[in-house]
């Protein structure tokens, strides 16, 4: 894996004891007292969505694993994949398909919202929280 510099904005994967664990946006990075250490506030990507601010190395931020209450972390940028396109998308000539003007004598339907439908309620759903700051 190689790695490369963490910034402001960016997603990463956040690892505990080697398993994924969560994404994070990084809010903000500011420096701290101590050369070399940074304080990192992490918008974590679940429900409910919360925010923690980390005190980590510069190392630490772009990747290298550390502890955290005895247990190894490590923080991974995310970066989109690269798509394959077909050649429909690779053809700049692309010519635009003209559509024929709409009847205004047609009535539309209503539209129905997905969430229209009556459901009842999940009844085996846990609430998970992640273990930081736990021994």
């Amino acid at each position: 894996m190689s790695k490369s510099m963490t910034f402001e904005k960016d997603i990463v994967l956040i690892y505990y004891e080697e398993t994924p664990l969560a994404f994070a946006r990084i809010e903000e990075i500011w420096e701290d007292d101590k050369p070399d250490w940074f304080h990192v506030k992490l918008l974590f990507l679940q429900l409910p969505v919360h925010s923690a601010t980390w005190i980590l190395r510069g190392a630490y931020i772009d990747g290298d694993e550390f502890t955290m209450g005895g247990k190894r972390m490590r923080l991974e940028k995310v970066v989109c994949p690269e798509e394959e396109r077909g050649e429909d998308f690779d053809t700049p000539e692309m010519e635009l398909k003209e559509f024929p003007e709409m009847d205004a004598s047609i009535p539309l339907e209503e539209p129905v919202a997905v969430n229209d439908a009556e459901s009842a309620p999940q009844q085996d759903a846990e609430v998970i929280q992640f273990p930081f700051g736990r021994n």
